[in-house]
């Protein structure tokens, strides 16, 4: 953990979160690892196949490339290596050039246990350019790669015949409709889901829709609970918000939000940089849908806030997006979480808490530019494994066995 907050300036309590996902999902894969079932099945539904019976079973599909990003070097490199190891594929890991340190100690781990198999994988940190081959050579049978979406999807017309996996962030939206679980708890969520790592997550809240009638009281205790945050030094205990991972992207995060004040948003609080990679924690109200804060994945401190009527209203700004990783609702009716979830153009909607709930045993991934498939353990050892068929012809006949 104290590795993770020095390398990635991740705060030390969320440094030591990720180390426990990055236990839990080596478990899950272990437990799916038994799981990865066959089928039986007769085959005489027609004259041609009478006689016929299948077994149906998933192999390994091959050798592995992957691509971690920096965010998250221990888990979300985790939840690429553990199903290989569970599908039995073999793997090449290319970790975040800006992060490598996480993977490096995972590859020493792994390849001091002697239940892994010699020259089975290869963790290689490398240059974007170097790591080309893990993109365009064939002999590797399936990408998995999480990142930005305009190096995603490059990636994926690049990599010829193999078949490629691609979670590529979003610009995560919340709707509050009502405050039945109290005003704090909710706040504190959200404050919590879109400042947690300094904003830097796939699906991290960044546009929150509130309903009109509690839209007062919830931006007046948003912003509150904003200014509450300790940014400083991401080994101290009491820090929330660390630095981002570079001054470019600090500047980014800055100009971004020039941007939208000169659009027409009110700057609520924060907005400041220091030190070339701290931003405060920033809410603004109203953005402009044309502002990058609102159209563009931030992966910053940052959230845009706004109120709604209707309902429909509110769902329809949260598919206003190119991105459809996942969205939260939190409501009380029953209705409308389900209209939500109908309706909400996602790969998840998480009803009662933020977007940013991400579970390692579920099924995880998105929609339009946030990506192609979907990770989660059970669904990455799917991907990496192919169904081989063995039909059967006369299998149990009582003439065979007497001869």
């Amino acid at each position: 953990a104290v590795m993770l907050a020095i390398e990635a300036g991740k705060a030390i309590g969320d440094s030591r979160g990720e180390v426990g996902r990055l236990i839990e999902t080596f478990e899950i894969a272990a437990e799916e690892a038994v799981r990865i079932y066959g089928e039986f099945e007769e085959l005489d539904m027609t004259e041609r196949g009478e006689g016929f019976t299948s077994i149906t079973k998933p192999f390994p599909i091959g050798p592995v490339s992957m691509i971690s990003p920096f965010n998250f070097p221990l888990n979300l490199t985790a939840h690429k290596i553990a199903p290989a190891i569970a599908a039995g594929c073999s793997f090449v890991l290319k970790p975040a050039s800006r992060t490598p340190l996480g993977a490096l100690i995972l590859g020493e781990i792994l390849a001091n246990d002697e239940n892994m198999p010699k020259e089975g994988f290869s963790i290689l940190p490398t240059t974007r350019e170097a790591g080309d081959k893990l993109i365009e050579d064939d002999r590797f049978k399936l990408l998995t790669f999480t990142g930005s979406d305009t190096v995603g999807w490059d990636m994926k017309k690049r990599a010829g015949k193999k078949p490629v996996v691609l979670e590529l962030g979003g610009n995560a939206a919340c709707i509050v409709d009502d405050l039945t679980r109290g005003l704090d708890t909710v706040v504190d969520q959200v404050v919590h889901g879109g400042f947690y790592q300094s904003g830097q997550s796939c699906i991290s809240v960044q546009r929150i829709f509130v309903k009109d009638d509690i839209y007062d009281d919830f931006r007046g205790k948003l912003v509150e609970k904003t200014k509450a945050l300790k940014m400083g030094d991401p080994l101290d205990e009491d820090t929330f918000i660390g630095p981002v991972i570079s001054p470019k992207d600090a500047d980014r995060l800055s100009e971004w939000v020039d941007e939208a004040v000169k659009a027409g948003a009110k700057l609520l609080c924060g907005g400041e940089t220091s030190k070339k990679v701290f931003l405060q924690p920033t809410v603004l109200e109203n953005v402009d849908d044309h502002c990058h804060l609102y159209k563009d994945e931030a992966f910053g401190p940052v959230v845009c806030l706004e109120k709604y009527s209707k309902f429909s209203e509110a769902v329809d700004r949260v598919n206003n997006s190119r991105f459809g990783l996942q969205a939260g609702v939190f409501t009380g009716n029953i209705d409308k979480a389900h209209y939500a979830y109908d309706r909400i153009y996602a790969g998840g909607v998480v009803i009662n808490a933020v977007p940013s709930v991400r579970l390692d045993a579920q099924a995880y991934g998105g929609v339009k530019d946030s990506g192609l498939g979907r990770e989660g353990l059970r669904c990455a050892i799917k991907d990496m494994t192919e169904l081989k068929v063995m039909l059967m012809k006369g299998c149990g006949d009582l003439a065979n066995c007497d001869n």
